[in-house]
């Protein structure tokens, strides 16, 4: 009984151990070194940190996105987030810079337009609120730049520091939520500008601050010699009586110009506000200062400000994969990962964020994958490995016998010929033209000779039933067009706000003043924002529900572009439109969306703030905004509307445009009830999506699903993303049990070049089509298992010895 009881000691030890050392055959990399520094920083201790420690180096976030290669290279999923980022605090720049130069559209008065306090509040909010992906937002000013409607006889004065910010709180444990459930909804917003004069550690604009990096990134702003060097942009302006404007206006720097009009930060942790790790996208904003001098020759423009939009640095995943072709820039966890380069090569993965495991080992060229495997080698696996099943294995077995491509190739035989066409027998009777959309099995090539043959030129010789297309040829748009849909969403759920919220009859004690309800220029500027700050967005509108807008009637500021990386755009209130039946409200999405919440709103989402704002115009401390109601309610993504694919032959932007719309609402004149107030809407081309032709469940409403040309019996479809509207945007992968046989440096079938040779066997032209196929995986190399073979020779020599008895 004691030598059972000392083995089974023995194997609880050695499990013990075994479970302790498991990950010591793993050398120490860059990831445990960020990873110590990660930790280190706590709400607790960071404000006695050195300022070192509260930042992490710049290469920590690799491949952030960069405006100049918007229009050459693909952004891939697991920098969309990053994309988001970047698109958000550009929009924000332009329209501040519109917004706080637009005074010069309008006659001199004592009074300034400015947007008031609230407004600025509000705009943070709407930022976070209808980005998931965003956790703070925030406006930073230069010392005494600020200008304010927000007090009376303030005209011409400046706050001597104003910086309103909105982060996001984990509200598991707030007593407004009973179900102890972490919504994500409730909101800290506050003037970082109110602050004592004595707690100088407070100032955002001083280095006690430490971790202002994103104040330091434009500001202070100091013009040398020319006062002429903030970039300007031109906006032609037509009003609903008909009447004409160009307004000129300073703002960012542009997409060509050196640097960019976005800089991005080096992690920092958020020291005594949000106490978290975070990434943020920085934009200036520029104003004409100083201002109402009557002497136009010593105002000159200026950078007075900054945007500032972050999000959590967990959040970001990063590349553990080797630098290379394709891979290239810095990064600080290049070569961290785990795969055999002698028989496998990296591939990163996208939806992993700060943690190890966000990359797959592919197998190299030359080699193939066990026959008891089905898929590349999981990152997340080989790090999780004990040493033993590391180097016994996650291994690719060699090729032995390896093809030289083709070089001369032939038509194929007839009857060869002929079974590829009855197979793929759509492109043996087909209809060309708008019809093709319509047959049973789509020809995917006389599809796209259609809608690309639709121009600005020929729209006119097609039916206007022609020239609307079904929803399943733009499958995908709601994740590829996504971002741009957050951003129609974020100037929706900011109306929403400020109708619900801001009331212009309010009286406050002292000096303080209500903000006025929203302004032609406020609305025209957010609108035209949203195509200057993306530039997928072709045309943006806000239309205002018959008697919803201040003093007017229709309202439907719509802004747009005529080209790409262009600084001249184009802006008008098409409620100048006003002929019956073509007037905005009988645009088919806007009477769905408003017949959709003509009377329930119980399903909009609803958001919690909690304010601090300045106690007086000096901001020497802060107090807490006493106001009910402090929250409002909101669409989200679910709620808007996408519209099919249409060509406006009559529009001003011709082009295949997909739209969304997003609703707001405000109270009624009564303050009872909410109602529906209008919608945003932001169109893109239709021709910047991936086509996705590989197989999918048969409910899934794409067009041109299972429409590739990979061999099936050997090979399988997998997307390849980028290559917008065109045929080939996948590769065919060989089979488990297959493998690829030719001496190539890839180790798959480009559907680009499978789509090529496909159409030389439809024009029965010279085609390697039949050579697209991968082969059954055969041994690598001839040898003996001697083990093997000694145990069946043993068997004979037993069986021979019994038959010979």
């Amino acid at each position: 009984m004691s030598i059972l009881w000392r083995c089974g000691a023995l194997i609880a030890l050695g499990i013990f151990v075994g479970v302790l050392a498991q990950y010591e055959w793993q050398p120490r990399d860059a990831f445990d070194e960020i990873k110590v520094k990660f930790d280190r920083a706590t709400g607790d201790n960071c404000p006695i940190l050195h300022v070192s420690d509260l930042f992490l180096p710049e290469e920590t976030v690799s491949h952030l996105p960069d405006i100049k290669e918007f229009d050459q290279n693909p952004i891939f999923p697991n920098r969309t987030a990053l994309l988001l980022l970047h698109n958000m605090a550009l929009t924000r720049g332009f329209f501040w810079s519109y917004i706080l130069q637009s005074r010069f559209i309008r006659p001199a008065i004592n009074d300034t337009y400015d947007p008031g306090m609230m407004y600025y509040f509000l705009s943070t909010v709407a930022d976070v609120s209808a980005n998931p992906s965003i956790n703070a937002s925030a406006v930073y000013f230069s010392p005494n730049t600020s200008f304010s409607s927000s007090y009376r006889g303030f005209f011409n004065k400046t706050f001597p520091r104003f910086a309103p910010r909105t982060y996001r709180l984990d509200d598991f444990n707030d007593p407004i939520h009973l179900h102890k459930i972490s919504t994500m909804n409730t909101f800290d917003v506050r003037d970082l500008g109110a602050f004592s004069p004595d707690s100088i550690s407070h100032d955002y604009s001083t280095d006690f601050y430490k971790i202002n990096e994103w104040y330091k990134a434009w500001l202070p702003d100091i013009v040398e010699n020319r006062h002429d060097t903030k970039t300007t942009y031109q906006v032609e302006i037509r009003y609903a009586n008909n009447t004409n404007e160009t307004f000129t206006f300073h703002g960012p720097p542009g997409a060509d110009e050196d640097p960019g009009p976005v800089r991005f930060t080096r992690p920092y942790f958020d020291c005594g506000r949000s106490n978290k790790w975070l990434v943020s996208a920085v934009v200036p904003i520029a104003d004409i200062y100083p201002r109402h001098t009557q002497f136009r020759h010593i105002e000159y423009p200026k950078y007075t400000a900054v945007s500032v939009i972050e999000m959590d640095f967990e959040r970001i995943d990063i590349n553990q994969c080797p630098k290379g072709e394709g891979n290239k820039g810095k990064n600080k966890f290049a070569d961290t990962a785990r795969c055999k380069k002698e028989t496998t090569e990296c591939e990163p993965l996208d939806g992993w964020g700060f943690r190890r495991g966000g990359y797959q080992c592919r197998c190299r060229p030359g080699f193939r994958l066990p026959s008891v495997v089905r898929r590349p080698f999981l990152g997340e696996i080989l790090e999780r490995a004990s040493d033993e099943q590391y180097y016994n294995g996650f291994d690719c077995k060699r090729i032995g016998w390896i093809h030289k491509t083709p070089i001369d190739w032939y038509r194929l035989p007839q009857y060869t010929r002929e079974k590829y066409l009855n197979h793929y027998y759509e492109y043996k009777n087909y209809t060309k033209g708008a019809t093709s959309l319509h047959s049973e099995k789509v020809n995917v090539n006389e599809v796209l000779n259609f809608i690309l043959g639709v121009t600005e030129n020929t729209c006119k010789n097609f039916h206007s039933q022609d020239l609307v297309l079904n929803g399943d040829v733009a499958f995908g748009a709601k994740t590829q067009f996504a971002n741009e849909a957050k951003m129609a969403l974020r100037l929706a759920n900011f109306i929403s706000a400020f109708l619900q919220i801001s009331d212009p009859l309010e009286v406050y004690s002292g000096k303080r003043v209500a903000d006025k309800p929203l302004t032609e220029d406020q609305m025209m500027g957010e609108t035209l924002s949203l195509v200057m700050g993306n530039s997928r967005i072709w045309t943006a509108a806000t239309y205002w529900d018959r008697s919803k807008f201040t003093n007017r009637t229709l309202f439907a500021p719509f802004a747009y572009k005529t080209q790409k990386n262009s600084r001249k755009f184009k802006l008008e209130d098409v409620a100048r439109i006003n002929k019956t039946g073509e007037d905005y409200t009988e645009l088919p999405y806007f009477k769905l969306l408003k017949q959709r919440w003509a009377a329930n709103f119980d399903s909009l989402e609803k958001y919690y703030m909690k304010m601090r704002i300045r106690h007086n115009e000096t901001g020497e401390h802060s107090q807490k905004y006493e106001h009910y109601p402090n929250f409002y309610h909101a669409a989200t993504m679910d709620h808007g509307f996408w519209t099919a694919p249409k060509f406006e032959c009559k529009g001003y932007v011709k082009k295949w445009l997909i739209t969304y719309a997003a609703p707001f609402f405000g109270f009624d004149s009564l303050k009872v009830k909410l109602e529906f107030k209008g919608i945003v809407a932001v169109s893109m081309n239709m021709l910047q999506l991936d086509i996705n032709q590989c197989p999918d469940d048969y409910y899934v409403p794409n067009a041109f699903k299972n429409t590739h040309k990979c061999d099936e019996k050997t090979s399988y479809c997998v997307p390849i993303q980028g290559r917008e509207y065109e045929l080939g945007g996948y590769k065919c992968e060989c089979l488990q049990g297959y493998e690829y046989p030719y001496e190539d440096p890839i180790t798959y079938f480009d559907g680009q070049l499978v789509e090529a040779e496909f159409l030389n066997i439809v024009n029965d032209e010279k085609s390697r089509y039949d050579t697209f196929k991968c082969r059954l995986a055969g041994a690598a190399a001839l040898r003996v298992e001697f083990t093997i073979l000694s145990a069946v020779l043993l068997l004979t020599w037993m069986m021979f010895r019994r038959w010979s008895r």
